[in-house]
């Protein structure tokens, strides 16, 4: 929207994405760090968070899709940045003409990009990724087909073979042994790529859970984080494994008051019903905005004055309501729904818990309606 005019916002903090990265950065060493950006930046903005990360020693930048590089390059962003999964072939030129590093893991897709490449007449060959599939099976080659395709990439003088990558799926679980059995698969494909011929750059496997939790083994050249350059841990037990700052903080201000008595039932159901008569406050902000409807009905509190309150029934598509009860309340007071007022505090992984989900989600779910703020 070109004009905001509705009293709800979320404001980033810039400053904790740069302390997040530095954190990191120096957890990783001697690998380099890529900072994640995609699905707009976990919902914080690509951009701004690409710049703040980059200026937090990033060296590398990760997107899902062509179009969010390119809207990285049109913003003037010139850092390494690598889609994490293999491009639609129609999008070879694209990928090509904004110098995006892409992960392969098919021949098609191998052959798409030569050719946008040749048709470019590009001087120097593009940059590519062999992504292996070890045990995610979501994306990539099979560890039998790695050599092969590593072999049809060098082949081509349109491509160069900078890197070898996989993913884990279960790097959050610290006493999973399926980790270390993928990194096994991992090695055996890097020792046939030796006994090819095949040195790439950059070999990349770990995730943020992977640099947290599996330390030297899984850091190889590359660490990609995502969730915690937003200074979200990527499991809440991983809260503890390094100092993270929010970076995301979730506003609105109290758009109307009123007084109810004792047994008023409140919004869609009428499944909240006043205990005592008492104060309740319209919040401007609902499930179309990212506040999940169900929210309410498993404990689902803000911070108003200081203090924890009630959501007060079901949160309804713009707005939910909250039960202040007899405390002073006025339009125009500010309500925080994550983030910090005071000396209390409410997170993603606060609603994530009790919600059934991961904090991703919440901070992701965010709506574009929600004017972004930059502090």
């Amino acid at each position: 929207m070109s004009e905001q005019y509705r009293s709800a916002w979320a404001e980033i903090d810039l400053d904790a994405v740069r302390a997040n990265v530095r954190a990191l950065a120096e957890l990783a060493q001697p690998a380099q760090l890529m900072a994640v950006v995609k699905a707009d930046g976990y919902g914080h903005g690509a951009v701004p968070a690409a710049r703040a990360a980059v200026a937090g020693g990033a060296t590398w930048l990760g997107v899902a899709l062509v179009e969010e590089g390119v809207e990285l390059r049109r913003a003037g962003i010139d850092a390494p940045v690598m889609l994490l999964s293999e491009p639609p072939a129609g999008s070879a030129t694209a990928v090509v003409q904004h110098g995006l590093t892409p992960v392969v893991y098919t021949a098609s897709g191998i052959e798409a990009l030569a050719k946008a490449v040749a048709h470019a007449s590009n001087e120097r060959p593009l940059p590519v990724h062999l992504k292996v599939d070890t045990g995610m099976h979501r994306v990539g080659c099979t560890v039998a087909d790695a050599g092969a395709l590593a072999d049809s990439v060098v082949a081509r003088d349109e491509l160069r073979l900078e890197g070898v990558l996989t993913h884990f799926a279960v790097a959050d679980e610290p006493e999973n042994a399926y980790t270390a059995e993928q990194l096994d698969r991992f090695d055996a494909v890097l020792a046939d790529l030796r006994g090819r011929g095949v040195q790439p750059d950059l070999v990349h496997a770990a995730n943020t859970a992977g640099l947290l939790v599996h330390g030297e083994r899984a850091r190889f050249d590359l660490v990609r984080t995502g969730i915690t350059i937003y200074g979200v841990p990527p499991a809440p037990e991983h809260r503890d494994r390094i100092a993270l700052r929010p970076a995301l903080a979730l506003k609105a201000r109290v758009s109307h008051v009123k007084a109810l008595p004792a047994g008023a039932r409140l919004s869609y159901g009428l499944r909240y019903t006043m205990e005592r008569a008492g104060t309740v406050a319209t919040v401007p902000v609902g499930y179309a905005d990212g506040v999940p409807r169900n929210l309410a009905h498993t404990g689902g509190e803000v911070l108003l004055g200081g203090r924890r309150c009630p959501i007060a029934g079901t949160v309804t598509m713009d707005q939910l309501m909250v039960d202040v009860g007899d405390g002073r309340v006025e339009c125009g007071d500010e309500v925080v729904l994550l983030g910090r007022q005071g000396d209390e505090e409410i997170t993603a992984d606060e609603w994530a818990e009790r919600l059934g989900t991961i904090a991703y989600e919440i901070v992701c779910g965010i709506g574009p309606r929600v004017p972004r703020t930059y502090v």
